[in-house]
């Protein structure tokens, strides 16, 4: 019997991702270096929220877990 869906059959090899999640203050006139720094150590910025006052903000951040 033919199917018409080309990877009907195929073994299924990915693994199920894993993620760590890290919740980091952000002051804004050092956001930049802050990020680069976070981006440089593999951590991934999702969402950003209000932070306690007007120059900071709260990022949240995610990377693969090693296997």
């Amino acid at each position: 019997m033919s199917s018409d869906n080309p990877v009907a059959g195929a073994q299924r090899t990915d693994a199920v991702r894993r993620w760590e999640y890290f919740t980091a203050p952000i002051l804004s006139h050092v956001s930049q270096q802050i990020l680069n720094n976070f981006g440089a150590d593999g951590w991934e910025l999702v969402q950003v929220v209000p932070g306690t006052d007007a120059n900071t903000v709260v990022g949240y951040f995610k990377r693969p877990v090693a296997a």
